[in-house]
């Protein structure tokens, strides 16, 4: 019981340090004068995030890289199967065919990639981890889909505006007159983020350890669960203000920033080592995107509530199989 408060300690003062730090981190970007699509794409992009990466650098520093694997793919199944299921149980969700074009190919490329360098053990018969090579090809994926990103906001004449109005709306931005504080705001918020992923780690590794399971595990289905809560709310109140472009375009930018930003980062403080049954959480997370694929070509491009519920069974009985493997 002790361990399992700790580890929910953990992700309450991961999930408040990181809305603290977007707070902050916005009412500075304001008072810098920076533009709304700045401000969008760095501070909102990141703020939901935040608590997969501080998960993830601790954990690879302290050398428990089972968690780390099992935190960014973990995150990746749960956003689609769990955040999106209940998003579409509260409104339909459309999916957008520039969100088929460009985001999805290039989470699938991604999730390609991993697979690929998860399969060590097949192809060079040694033990399957992600190391400083393959980080770095990771991150160079990230840094293309950025320049994607910010050729598509040259382009398109209504992002200024569109992103003005998730700003206004977001629950984690503070748009207020920026106060002189905010680099207090700001501060405190970092503190609060690596002492939540310090006591996240910490309670995770003594839970498996009680529990008598890998920490992969824990990182699957509690931490992984629990560092998706911001996605939870951000894309649970898009579809509820019928802004379904947010809530999935939210899921799918949070999946392409774990597996290409995330997962790399860690890997370049240590080696991550892929689990037993690592290969089959690359795929099984591939599957859920190829699922949005076929969504958007056989099903008019709509997530409706019956498809919500059926990505939540499937997210259930994953769950169960994993679990009792």
């Amino acid at each position: 019981m002790i361990a399992a408060a700790t580890v929910v300690l953990g992700l309450v003062l991961l999930i408040g340090g990181g809305t603290a730090m977007v707070h902050g981190a916005s009412q500075a970007a304001i008072k810098l004068g920076w533009s709304p699509v700045v401000i969008g794409l760095t501070i909102v992009g990141f703020g939901t995030s935040a608590p997969e990466l501080v998960v993830s650098l601790v954990a690879a520093a302290e050398g428990v890289s089972e968690i780390v694997f099992g935190n960014v793919i973990g995150s990746n199944i749960c956003n689609i199967g769990l955040v999106l299921g209940l998003a579409a149980l509260l409104a339909p969700l459309q999916i957008h065919d520039q969100l088929v074009r460009r985001e999805l190919p290039l989470l699938l490329l991604g999730s390609a990639a991993i697979l690929v360098m998860a399969l060590d053990d097949f192809l060079f018969s040694t033990v399957p981890t992600i190391n400083a090579i393959e980080s770095i090809i990771l991150l160079l994926l990230f840094a293309g889909f950025l320049y994607m990103t910010a050729i598509g906001l040259r382009n398109t004449r209504q992002t200024g505006s569109a992103l003005r109005s998730d700003i206004e709306h977001s629950h984690i931005m503070d748009t207020a007159t920026p106060s002189n504080y905010w680099w207090l705001t700001m501060a405190a918020g970092f503190a609060l983020l690596f002492l939540g992923g310090k006591v996240t780690v910490d309670g995770s590794v003594a839970l498996a350890e009680l529990l008598g399971v890998s920490s992969a595990i824990i990182g699957l289905f509690v931490v992984a669960v629990g560092t998706s809560l911001p996605e939870l709310v951000t894309s649970a109140v898009a579809a509820m203000r019928g802004e379904s472009d947010l809530a999935v375009g939210n899921v799918v930018g949070s999946n392409i920033f774990n597996g290409l930003f995330v997962l790399p980062a860690s890997g370049l403080i240590s080696n991550v080592d892929v689990p037993e049954g690592g290969v089959a959480d690359v795929l099984v997370s591939m599957a859920f995107a190829i699922l949005l694929v076929s969504v958007f070509y056989l099903c008019k491009a709509r997530i409706g509530r019956v498809m919500g519920v059926m990505l939540l069974l499937c997210y259930a009985s994953y769950t169960l199989i994993r679990i009792s493997n």
